[in-house]
């Protein structure tokens, strides 16, 4: 990337409307009431032939005490300071507010390079605002709108010399390396995490759980919005870091309540948003709360991560405020037995996002899981295992016909699928396909992970015995026809 360019400006400009114009995707949640966006969402930008790192802010607000509010405007103010351009957005067809003029005297002080941009510019309605914005002494401002994708060219225009002015710059600082990079992928051949392809995590869990303290602690910075305030995050923010020495993706997600709770549009949002997380993960932490342990929401939540098909770890928060810590937990175990039946055997671990206990732990697991759900069993090590399953308790006999598993092998990995071939799939009952699948937990360790299971039927045919017995067709039943009667 050769620079980073951070949209700001008052609360319902259109910066998120911008933004997913500038990635081209539909990442940040847009909605017409103020304040959607609350936490600092990077992308990669293409404009033309630029490529670059664009922030969407969180709409800049006059607060500066510990409300939300004032918690959101100073980190929007540590977006201005981290990027190398500030794009500031007003609304052209309000024109100028004191709140903008306000802030165009902080990006003055704060940012070297501020473009001054007037949204909504489309049609004469917006003439008076664009006229206004001189009055800014920001330079000259650019009439954009972003819904429609008009003044794009303008933008690019002004961006590509100081794209330029950050490239050299770039290239001055740039060491010379000589290092031979690993290959992804080791000897069990799945592919190993790199800082080109990271280990995608996503957290999820109710409300007020403590995702986003949680990744903060992780990353060793207050990089995410968080307060005492339930429902706080909005949007599925993803963020690249190394956690101790593995690469990681990991994605905030917004807190899932029940759906019949969830009636405000954004909500609606911020929930789809944190389910396309869900689907783009690779392992999911599901955080609990320690107070209220597997509330139905969080079996909820854990049976959906199952379903997708995801490695899941369960991580139990606020551990640090527990008294009795060795008899909640074996409480905590016996429930995860009993209520995540589909899940068993998955690691679950104590932390305090709070204090950082606990996260070495729960990187351990996380790396654990992740294998589990890479592993590849040999065929000819997987048919000696059903051997001497079905040899321990043989399928059952409907109808007085025993039915036949012949042959086993591992159709996938991501999560681990395996396909039977057998006689009669459709009257395997679940219990015996639970019982092989058990059995596949526990002789080839792979615990925790969804585990897929396909019934396939064979028949009883020979595949050779139409080869051996070919019925003749209308010809040679003609000739032997002809070769049985008598000559006259």
């Amino acid at each position: 990337m050769s620079f980073t360019l951070a949209i700001v400006g008052r609360p319902n400009v259109g910066k998120s409307t911008l933004f997913n114009r500038l990635v081209g995707k539909r990442l940040a949640l847009v909605d017409d009431q103020p304040g959607v966006t609350r936490d600092l969402r990077e992308g990669e930008a293409k404009l033309g032939g630029l490529r670059f790192t664009v922030i969407d802010t969180a709409g800049l607000e006059e607060a500066t005490d510990d409300s939300l509010q004032g918690r959101m405007r100073r980190l929007t103010e540590r977006a201005v300071d981290m990027a190398d351009i500030c794009l500031f957005m007003i609304d052209a067809r309000v024109g100028v507010t004191p709140t903008d003029e306000m802030f165009a005297e902080i990006l003055r002080k704060r940012s070297k390079h501020v473009i001054l941009a007037t949204n909504k510019a489309e049609g004469k309605a917006a003439d008076a605002g664009v006229l206004e914005a001189y009055a800014l002494g920001l330079g000259e401002p650019l009439r954009l709108s972003a819904e429609h994708g008009e003044g794009m060219g303008e933008l690019m225009h002004v961006l590509m010399p100081l794209a330029d002015e950050f490239a050299d710059a770039a290239a001055e600082h740039m060491p010379e390396t000589d290092v031979a990079l690993d290959e992804d992928e080791d000897e069990e051949g799945f592919r190993k995490p790199t800082f080109e392809k990271p280990l995608q995590v996503a957290v999820i869990g109710r409300p007020n759980a403590g995702k986003s303290t949680l990744i903060n602690k992780i990353l060793g910075e207050d990089r995410l919005l968080t307060g005492p305030e339930a429902g706080i995050t909005r949007d599925a923010i993803s963020l690249t870091i190394d956690w101790g020495g593995l690469p990681v993706r990991i994605w905030d997600t917004a807190g899932m309540r029940k759906r019949a709770k969830v009636q405000d549009k954004v909500e609606k949002l911020s929930v789809s948003d944190g389910l396309r997380a869900v689907k783009f993960a690779e392992v999911v932490i599901l955080l609990l709360d320690a107070e209220i342990p597997f509330e139905q929401q969080d079996l909820r939540i854990a049976d959906l991560a199952e379903r997708e098909g995801r490695a899941v770890v369960v991580a139990v928060n606020k551990w640090d405020i527990e008294e009795h810590k060795q008899e909640k937990l074996r409480e905590m175990r016996e429930a995860f037995e009993r209520l995540l039946p589909q899940l068993r055997g998955a690691p679950l671990v104590t932390v305090s996002a709070k204090t950082g206990r606990g996260l070495d732990r729960l990187q351990a697991a996380v790396e654990k899981a992740y294998d589990v759900w890479n592993r590849r069993v040999p065929t000819a090590q997987l048919n000696r295992w059903l051997i001497a399953m079905l040899e321990q308790h043989p399928p059952p006999a409907p109808g007085g016909r025993r039915i036949k598993l012949r042959y086993m092998t591992q159709a996938k990995t991501r999560p681990p699928g395996f396909v039977v071939m057998c006689s009669q799939p459709d009257k395997i009952p679940n219990s015996y396909s639970r019982y092989l699948v058990n059995g596949l937990r526990q002789d080839f360790d792979m615990p925790g992970t969804p585990i897929r299971l396909t019934m396939r039927g064979q028949g009883d045919k020979n595949p050779y015995k139409s080869k051996r017995e070919k019925k003749p067709g209308a010809l040679g039943k003609h000739l032997t026809k002809k070769r049985g009667q008598p000559r006259g």
